[in-house]
């Protein structure tokens, strides 16, 4: 069975405040517009163990099954909050009737 081909995204934000999202086909051209200052060897998500770390950069983070994903620090930050605080709502339980 063959490796599925990854792809690389690059979410930063811009000045008014939008996501700039920019994809990459391969490593290559994301190396040549960051500095590289590691390789990821501690991901428990194995497929992400051994691709490039990049200065100014978190990730890499897998985003679905084919995409690499790396963000800005103030975007990780930003959408970290955002998603600690939209929980999926917790499911009460019925009481029982009966006492005990």
């Amino acid at each position: 069975m063959a490796a599925q081909k990854k792809s690389f995204r690059v979410v930063t934000r811009l000045n008014d405040g939008k996501l700039r999202i920019k994809d990459y086909p391969s490593e290559e051209p994301l190396q040549k517009r960051h500095a590289q200052i590691g390789v990821d060897d501690c991901s428990t998500d194995l497929s992400l163990r051994g691709l490039p770390v990049f200065r100014g950069l978190v990730g890499p983070m897998p985003e679905g099954k084919s995409i690499v994903r790396y963000e800005s620090p103030d975007v990780f930050e930003t959408l970290t909050k955002e998603w600690s605080v939209t929980a999926p709502p917790r499911r009460t339980r019925k009481k029982s009737s009966t006492n005990a």
